[in-house]
């Protein structure tokens, strides 16, 4: 059975160093991991996997923490097994000077055209030389196998031509 959860506390709680123990304290195992801080806030999101029993006891334990700690800690189990997406995985790298659009545009761009997105990664920075906020943004997607590459490519960077986005689309290589 699998169990996925959401942390989210201040940077100061150290949750993640309760939480990773506890999970081998109840004989769950780890199989997707993620952790980052958001500014004074820290996250982490767990794919977590036991019996029902192990799973229903760790998910007790969350409630007691998140009480204890005054964090939030939400939980979801994910039915059955996960569908293998098919399809061309690629990455999406974004430079912009309007971040709060430029997030909506392309997931919308995106999810028009029935790409998948995995995973967004983004952050805005004070850009050298000049007194402007840069927001760079990198996206994983997965292409489905029937769309033309050529097609997408030409109308992904026409659209962010109009909206003054500098961007990459390109395959995701194996690394050596």
């Amino acid at each position: 059975m699998l169990l996925a959860v959401t942390a989210l506390g201040t940077s100061q709680e150290n949750f993640i160093a309760e939480i990773l123990p506890s999970i081998h304290d109840y004989n769950c195992s780890i199989q997707e991991i993620r952790a980052s801080r958001l500014g004074q806030a820290s996250a982490c999101y767990l794919l977590i996997e036991g019996n029902w029993n192990q799973i229903a006891k760790l998910e007790s334990y969350f409630e007691a923490l998140k009480k204890r700690l005054e964090i939030g800690i939400h939980t979801l189990r994910p039915e059955g097994k996960s569908k293998v997406q098919e399809g061309i995985p690629y990455t999406l790298e974004t430079i912009s000077t309007g971040h709060d659009n430029t997030i909506v545009a392309i997931t919308r761009f995106l999810f028009d055209r029935n790409i998948a997105i995995e995973e967004i990664v983004g952050s805005s920075y004070q850009a050298p030389y000049i007194n402007s906020q840069i927001f760079s943004t990198k996206f994983i997607v997965t292409l489905p196998p029937d769309i033309r590459l050529l097609s997408l490519r030409e109308e992904f960077l026409d659209f962010c031509d109009q909206l003054n986005i500098d961007a990459i689309l390109e395959p995701i290589k194996r690394q050596i």
